[in-house]
């Protein structure tokens, strides 16, 4: 081991040895002294604070600070030996039991009454009692045998603040903390990257103190500083990011689609059966004056479910092609995308007819490519858009693909974006001569700190009104497990709507047989509870059940294209009561006429998906009602989660429940790579207000220097904490 000062490259084998540093790196990927100083604590312990031991869940890892309250040998009944339990408490009253088996009376003269340690293991029950098994340890104060004698760094935090880090069970937290020790000892912070104009307006600590104190801290003051600096750090880097790439965008050339007096757009709006509402007006307004510049759009679109978003977008459609322009919509599903066909020629009607007989003077055509059109049909239909012929493209992934060419494409449209890769936006993009006008719309409504910080280099347009006559959604949870009897109205209060001449989705988490499609549910989880019920399995119990006479049919992503289509076709047309069906009903599908859904298992679905699965009925001028169905006690967070999406419609309101409730670096893509988050400290939740001020010195700072010339050490940290492979993901929107 050296004694030489480190820098963040040094590599950990030569400060904390060649087996520790094996052990940090396969167990949590830290090879550098960089890595280790930026593996923040995840939390903080203090003597004769209580971690809250009765908050523990069974089968969670853990960490806790506690005093050993009593000791107790007995021997062990199936095997020679004695067994050695000691009871440990957190000052609040809850109790842990340590079990260690075998003969070791050297840990009960250690682990004495009065002794305080951090005491990590795996949480287990037994006659009632919260536990662990063998766990690991170390002893503070008073010095004492084995480890905890050995381990000073602790003993200089016993009293104080005690980090507790991410950690492994092979390497525990106290290790983490001797190793961050000996790292410190020799540390050499890097030059400050941020700005001393931004530090002293922000009142920031410099990046040395900051690294220092959130590993070591004096005092909870200097550690709520140095907490805040390095959020910021991680704020601003993002910011810039997206402010800078939202400045690229700017400068780059596109053809200006302006609007045409007396065009298709007009012809449009003249025959509409209904008047827009004031925010799809607004929208509409912002829109177009994007179009007309010769900039490329990149807009969000961001509305309730069924606050018509997808009349919005056909109107910008057909701005570009009345500008002689073609407009390309990229769908998630071939459900969706032939439900956006069918939607758009009874809207276009002959607007949409060119070359056939009765069709307007100045109509395109509307075109459909998935991957399972004919070849004849495929043929033709590519044709089509390849001479221009066809102003209004619609399709899924198969749009992407070689061989789809566009004569002139000004517009691409991507429907529920976070169904698709940036790889797979950008593929469509590139069929463009010039860089296109951009749209990309979502149902799944965005808190404002996720909208900053993941979509910050989008311009951000909001739908809240709902069209006049659409109908208010009633939403009840049905526990089935307490009241089997609720579940049993729901099945009549599902006929009595069937008899009233309305319709009924029945949603499962699952397909069944088979292996799992992106649609379904996990099929257990860690609890061993059982399987979610599958529609294949549902759909038969239900027609010779509860729902016998009715005309059910089956949907779900396994099927055959054709078949989807028809099932669909059938439910729209009003030959089906009942479609069972998986979340590939989740977006687009619009039967106004569907006025119940009952969702199964519904505990088994997010927040947000379910949001988006009611917004299936109440499309038409009935009322809807949606029944979420569980098993999940009362008190339970799966059954407060549903109590929560039951007890309102507002979207918004219900995406900060789903972020709180989801890891944040599961928002933020951490997860999209297999890689750990490169934001540790930052909370989309918490922070609001330091992501809003982050971005306005980023967009400050870059309207000066765009390329962050002047700041060369910014310019490095930046792309050392979003990294390409990050700030391709945060273009995804």
């Amino acid at each position: 081991m050296t004694s030489e000062p480190a820098t963040v490259d040094t590599p950990l084998k030569k400060l904390v040895g060649e087996r520790t540093a094996k052990a940090l790196a396969s167990h949590l990927d830290l090879h550098t002294a960089g890595d280790l100083i930026y593996h923040f604590p995840r939390r903080y312990d203090e003597r004769g604070e209580h971690t809250d031991i009765r908050s523990l869940d069974v089968g969670e890892q853990v960490t806790v600070l506690a005093q050993v309250q009593r000791t107790a040998v007995r021997p062990m009944r199936q095997r020679r030996g004695n067994l050695l339990e000691v009871t440990v408490g957190d000052g609040s009253g809850g109790l842990l039991t340590l079990t260690f088996f075998g003969n070791q009376a050297w840990r009960e003269r250690e682990l004495r009454p009065g002794r305080w340690g951090l005491f990590a293991g795996k949480v287990t029950e037994f006659r009632g009692k919260r536990q662990l098994n063998g766990p690991e340890y170390v002893l503070l104060g008073e010095g004492g045998d084995g480890e905890a004698a050995a381990n000073e760094e602790v003993e200089e935090f016993a009293g104080a603040l005690i980090p507790v880090y991410p950690a492994a069970a092979a390497v525990p937290t106290w290790v983490i903390a001797r190793c961050v020790r000996v790292v410190l000892d020799t540390f050499t912070p890097p030059d400050d990257p941020l700005p001393a104009t931004v530090r002293a307006s922000r009142n920031l600590v410099g990046i040395g103190a900051a690294l220092r104190e959130i590993h070591r801290p004096s005092s909870k003051e200097e550690l709520y500083r140095a907490r805040r600096r390095l959020k910021w750090d991680e704020a601003f880097a993002v910011q810039l990011t997206l402010v800078q790439r939202k400045h690229r965008a700017a400068a780059c050339p596109a053809k200006a689609r302006p609007a045409k007096p007396g065009g298709l757009l007009d012809a449009f709006d003249a025959r509409l059966p209904y008047e827009l509402t004031s925010g799809q007006q607004a929208v509409g307004r912002e829109i177009a004056a994007d179009l007309a510049t010769a900039h490329p759009m990149h807009r969000l679109l961001q509305g309730e479910v069924g606050s018509g978003k997808t009349v919005v977008a056909l109107r910008a459609m057909l701005q570009v092609v009345d500008a002689g322009g073609q407009a390309a919509l990229l769908a998630p599903t071939e459900v969706l995308a032939a439900q956006h066909h069918r939607g758009m020629l009874d809207l276009l009607g002959p607007l949409a007819q060119a070359g056939e007989l009765g069709a307007a003077d100045d109509a395109t055509r509307v075109e459909l490519v998935t991957g399972s059109l004919g070849a004849s049909a495929r043929r033709r239909a590519l044709t089509e858009v390849a001479e221009g012929r066809a102003g209004i493209v619609l399709g899924t992934h198969a749009l992407l693909y070689e061989g789809v060419d566009f004569s002139d494409l000004g517009l691409v449209v991507v429907d529920e974006q976070h169904r698709f890769g940036v790889e797979q936006r950008d593929a469509l993009r590139a069929k463009a001569d010039q860089p296109p006008h951009v749209l990309v719309m979502t149902a799944t409504p965005i808190p404002r700190t996720v909208a900053m910080t993941v979509y910050g280099d989008l311009e951000i347009s909001t739908l809240s009104q709902l069209p006049q006559g659409r109908s208010p959604i009633a939403s009840h949870v049905v526990p089935a497990a307490e009241k089997p009897a609720f579940l049993d109205r729901a099945w009549r209060r599902l006929r009595e709507e069937v008899a009233k001449g309305h319709q009924a989705y029945v949603v499962c988490p699952r397909i069944g047989e088979g292996p799992a499609s992106d649609e379904e549910a996990p099929r257990e989880d860690d609890n061993g509870r059982r399987p979610p019920v599958a529609v294949t399995e549902v759909a038969p119990l239900l027609a010779e059940g509860p729902l016998h006479g009715l005309r059910i049919g089956v949907l779900h992503g396994r099927l055959p294209a054709d078949e989807k289509d028809a099932v669909m076709r059938s439910f729209a047309a009003g030959d089906l009561d009942v479609l069972v069906a998986t979340t590939v009903v989740e977006v687009g599908v619009n039967v106004p006429n569907a006025t119940v859904m009952i969702v199964l298992d519904a505990d088994r679905f997010g927040v947000s998906q379910l949001h988006q699965l009611r917004g299936r009925v109440g499309r038409g001028s009935a009322a809807g009602l949606c029944l979420l169905v569980t098993e999940a006690m009362e008190g339970s967070p799966a059954r407060e989660r549903l109590d929560a999406v039951a007890s309102t419609t507002d979207g918004f309101k219900l995406a900060e429940l789903d972020l709180e409730q989801r890891r944040e670096g599961d928002v933020l893509g951490a997860t999209q790579s297999g890689r750990r988050s490169h934001l540790r400290l930052l909370s989309l939740l918490r922070d609001t207000d330091l992501i809003r001020d982050a971005r306005a010195e980023a967009i400050a700072l870059v309207e000066e220097d765009p390329e962050l010339a002047r700041h060369p050490a910014l310019a490095a940290s930046v792309a050392a904490l979003v990294d390409e492979e990050r700030a391709e993901y945060l273009e995804k929107g």
